[in-house]
């Protein structure tokens, strides 16, 4: 397990996490009670977040199938979501077992559930980096340990780029996600997918409020700005869409019924 040699960060239980607050969403057992208070406070101006985290666990997976289908067999997924289940690797590895999997997150949940969780098909590998994804160059440098970045790689950043700011002498988030881009070599991909206020934009002010008020910088953004992160690339089919269209399966089809879910998604490949 890729930097895990390091001791287990303090668990931070006096503040919500935002990957806490999904697992609490999904129905998971990692989070506080801190946690829970936020999740419930967000579900009660914004009903459509349960619906949101459910939609958006089901495109991973269906993205995730349609790389490894198109042939990748190496995966970095940046915000991993580790403990909800299945996991990236789960799928990668149930198309192809050799898939090499590497996870990166900073929650110390994540890191402690790590080595329990990550076990991998025996012809494949599945590893995990503890660290932000403000830190690109920590980032490639440990998942170059376990994945060849001059083979394509699927970048997989999936409700993760809403808590990043756009400003230049911030998180730069768009300059962030050129240079792992940068680092990929072609016939990679990019897997994103997030929050957006064209579908619900009463809704998802008041959720981003509650987020804010909290401690959590939340971002969400209009079409414009969430293709931008796809510019240079190559979109596979629908291209950007709410995250339920992102090629269906009849479980996601069932759920479209339930309402919208204001998320868009898109895949693309590096030329």
């Amino acid at each position: 397990m890729t930097g895990s040699d390091a001791a287990v960060p303090r668990i931070d239980t006096s503040r919500p996490h935002p990957a806490r607050v999904y697992d609490w969403w999904l129905g998971g057992k990692d989070n506080y009670p801190v946690d829970e208070e936020l999740a419930r406070k967000i579900l009660a101006v914004d009903g459509t977040v349960v619906r949101g985290a459910r939609a958006n666990r089901r495109f991973m997976q269906r993205a995730t199938r349609a790389v490894a289908e198109a042939g990748v067999r190496q995966f970095l997924d940046i915000g991993t979501g580790i403990p909800t289940e299945p996991n990236l690797h789960q799928v990668a590895q149930r198309v192809a077992p050799e898939s090499r999997v590497v996870y990166a997150d900073n929650d110390p949940i994540v890191l402690r559930h790590a080595q329990a969780l990550l076990r991998g098909s025996a012809e494949g590998r599945t590893d995990y980096v503890h660290a932000d994804a403000r830190e690109p160059d920590t980032i490639l440098r440990l998942a170059a340990e376990s994945l060849d970045f001059s083979r394509p790689v699927a970048l997989s950043l999936v409700a993760l780029t809403h808590y990043l700011g756009d400003a230049v002498d911030g998180d730069d988030v768009h300059g962030l996600l050129k240079r792992y881009v940068d680092a990929l070599a072609p016939g990679s991909y990019l897997i994103l997918s997030q929050v957006t206020p064209d579908l619900n934009p009463a809704a998802i002010e008041k959720a981003a409020g509650l987020f804010r008020r909290n401690g959590t910088p939340f971002h969400p953004r209009a079409l414009a700005e969430f293709s931008r992160f796809f510019e240079g690339l190559e979109l596979l089919g629908p291209g950007v869409i709410p995250v339920t269209g992102w090629r269906p399966e009849p479980e996601d089809v069932v759920a479209q019924a339930e309402g919208i879910v204001p998320v868009y998604a898109g895949v693309a490949r590096k030329p």
